[in-house]
């Protein structure tokens, strides 16, 4: 026994630290892998403010929801319009953190009582004001309201709760957003004293001789800017200079969009199967079969609502292919970027517009794809509904009672004149294509609806055609060729000065342009002159100055980019400030030249001489008018006029101004009479519209971004 305890004793202790080093090594790999780091830097955090982390999986949660949100209201979710969403979810929740933290400072609290006040007082939220409130007496039931939510706060679906309290959640912060404007707003004040005191400068008025020397009239050369200047401007300047990081680039692009040879064989391709298509008794079976580009559309369309197959706003085929008769083919013809065939499948004399009314007994619900009652139960109930309507029983009265669509129930079931092929194809083809008067039961995808067709509205002939579409595309020899020569130019290009030599040599006389896109930031999706790209952004990312990346295809063309210039958050480098502080030091480099040819300022017929400029007049200068017809907008000359100690005399300094340097004599200096104002009423007007402008113009999370520290990692995940 005792040998094996001094087994056990020696081994342990090995046993212990091979499993240590196991551990850590499947940490590191954890780690190394990008899974998560020892360091610190969580592998889910998409920023933070103020140390406040923005974890990845539950914004990813709010911008799923914002774009199904814009799906659901039948705006397009693509790129370009998922980086407007993805801007506008970041800064929401930039702006809820901080201002969550000042509502926190405030003490600022939503009791059980308030917010039951909210959901279910006189002013409830719009959406449930709508949902719940009777259409005939206007009366909010709250009753119907507060039973609908207890229902899903007790519900076992936890995705209705979450939604439920999100909701919840956007009135309690809504409300204390409310609080936090008044109190600001209930802060602005104009005390009694700047408002006489504005009056009575407002009345005042000046009327002044001068000479105007412009900056234009010395020669740019005649003065240099070098960066050691401009860094120093910038450094007095900090605020005004603050950069985003950003890059900017040099770029070529190789056209990879079909040729005419490539048009050519698309054409021959639909040509040869014309006949087929003329001869085919299933139209959507062989749109199916060649991958037409249009979907089958099984419904009838008027000649005036006609489009191209497209669906654009001008068909200019439009009377050739009405013209057909039944089971005729027109084409190939060109539709946008497509080459098409339209085969006439059908023409029927049809109603503009029709007027029905409906019982629909519901079976799944659209939003949720939950099932909500059995096919074969759903079937028999409308049949039976349908029954006791023929047999005289009280159409609006079986509405009430049975039917679940929420929207018609209110007036009867019924839904007014609607135009050819508004609904979906069995419940439109039943209320147009019976006589008025009669009545059935139709199946769609929402469950079976009890139909009475009430009345149509004009006709005309509609037409039910059928498109076989082929897109123009770039053959593989044509992608091939422009593919191979953006990567050979690429590949000879392999830092900024050859890109340049490269372009000159070979790409400058074939009439290729090369561009320059500037100011790229890290969650940018498009770029100027290239279009929408990410993958484009992340490589520009991912590479150093005077590097050149390899080819990305953007749309239907190949970008070639080399990196000029990469700057930093924080205060803009001379080289990407110059183009904002060059002209400003160039005019007082300019300013100092014209002072120094002037020289002393004696008079003013003497500082016309030494100019050459003219004396010139500006009369009826006010306070509260910066800018003058005669003089322009030269705010440091009308204040030095209103200065008191320059009345009635030459102003002994030049003025250097915003288009030239001036030498000013205040003629006259005197007053209007100061109409009699109603303070009181002068104050609420300004109060008003300081809160007005506080409400709709300046968001006051914008003034607290400037005070927090906000991380911003969303090009790691984007």
């Amino acid at each position: 026994m005792s040998v094996i305890q001094s087994i056990r004793d020696k081994y342990a202790r090995i046993s212990v630290v091979a499993i240590a080093l196991a551990l850590l090594g499947f940490i590191m790999m954890d780690a190394f892998s990008g899974r998560s780091n020892l360091f610190g830097d969580n592998a889910t955090t998409i920023g933070s403010v103020d140390g406040n982390d923005i974890d990845y999986l539950a914004f990813e949660q709010k911008l799923r929801q914002q774009e199904a949100y814009q799906q659901q209201q039948g705006y397009p979710v693509g790129s370009a319009n998922r980086q407007q969403l993805l801007e506008s979810t970041w800064n929401q929740e930039i702006n809820q953190i901080l201002l969550e933290s000042e509502f926190e400072k405030l003490g600022f609290e939503i009791g059980k009582g308030e917010l039951t006040d909210m959901l279910f007082g006189k002013n409830p939220p719009q959406d449930l004001a709508q949902r719940f409130t009777d259409p005939n007496t206007g009366i909010y039931d709250a009753a119907q309201a507060q039973q609908l939510i207890n229902q899903v706060k007790n519900s076992r679906n936890q995705q209705e709760i979450d939604q439920l309290n999100q909701y919840l959640a956007g009135l309690e912060f809504t409300r204390k957003m409310e609080k936090y404007s008044s109190l600001l707003g209930n802060s602005i004040h104009f005390p009694k004293w700047l408002l006489e005191k504005q009056n009575a400068d407002d009345a005042q008025i000046a009327n002044i001789s001068y000479v105007a020397i412009p900056y234009s009239s010395i020669m740019d050369t005649a003065v240099k800017v070098t960066d050691a200047e401009i860094k120093d401007y910038i450094s007095k300047h900090k605020e005004d200079y603050q950069q985003k990081e950003n890059r900017s680039i040099s770029y070529v692009m190789f056209d990879a969009s079909a040729t005419s040879a490539d048009s050519g064989i698309i054409f021959q391709e639909l040509t040869g199967l014309k006949e087929e298509f003329t001869t085919s008794e299933d139209a959507a079976v062989f749109l199916n079969r060649y991958g037409s580009a249009i979907k089958y559309n099984d419904g009838f369309t008027g000649r005036t609502q006609m489009q191209t197959a497209n669906q654009q706003m001008s068909m200019p085929y439009k009377d050739s292919i009405l013209n057909l008769n039944r089971g005729e083919v027109y084409g190939p013809y060109v539709d946008g970027n497509s080459h098409v065939l339209a085969k006439m499948i059908d023409i029927k004399t049809l109603p503009d517009s029709a007027r029905v009314r409906h019982i629909l007994i519901q079976t799944m619900d659209p939003q949720s794809g939950t099932m909500l009652l059995d096919d074969s139960t759903a079937s028999k109930r409308a049949d039976s509904i349908h029954t006791a309507i023929r047999s005289g029983a009280n159409f609006e009265q079986l509405v009430l009672q049975y039917s679940n669509d929420q929207g018609s129930v209110e007036k009867g079931g019924v839904y007014e004149f609607f135009p050819q092929g508004q609904m979906v194809k069995t419940f439109n083809d039943f209320s147009f294509e019976n006589p008025v008067g009669t009545s059935g039961v139709v199946k769609t995808e929402f469950g079976y609806h009890i139909v009475e067709v009430l009345g149509h509205k004009g006709s005309q002939p509609y037409y039910k055609v059928a498109y076989f579409a082929k897109p123009i595309v770039p053959s593989n020899e044509t992608e091939n060729a422009v593919s191979n020569a953006a990567i050979q130019f690429a590949g000879d290009s392999r830092n900024l000065a050859s890109f340049n030599a490269n372009f000159d040599k070979q790409l400058k006389g074939k009439g290729t342009n090369k561009i320059l896109a500037s100011n790229i930031e890290p969650n940018a999706f498009t770029i100027e002159g290239i279009g929408t790209s990410r993958e484009l952004v992340k490589e520009i990312y991912k590479a150093d100055k005077g590097d050149v990346l390899q080819p990305i295809r953007v749309d239907d063309k190949y970008i070639v980019a080399a990196i000029t210039e990469v700057n930093e958050e924080g205060l803009a480098s001379p080289s990407s400030a110059r183009s904002r502080v060059e002209p400003v030091l160039v005019n007082q480099k300019k300013a100092e030249l014209i002072k120094k040819k002037i020289g002393a300022i004696s008079t003013l017929e003497a500082a016309s001489t030494a100019s050459g400029q003219p004396i010139q007049t500006a009369d009826s200068l006010r306070l509260n008018n910066a800018q003058n017809p005669a003089l322009g907008f030269e705010m440091k000359v009308i204040g030095a006029a209103f200065n008191p100690a320059n009345k009635g005399k030459v102003i002994p300094e030049a003025i250097e101004g915003q288009s030239g340097v001036y030498i000013v004599r205040v003629d006259n200096v005197s007053a209007t009479p100061v109409q009699s104002a109603d303070i009181d009423a002068q104050r609420r007007n300004l109060e008003m519209q300081m809160r007005q402008q506080m409400m709709y113009r300046n968001n006051p999370a914008d003034v607290l971004k400037k005070a927090a520290d906000i991380e911003d990692n969303r090009a790691k995940f984007y």
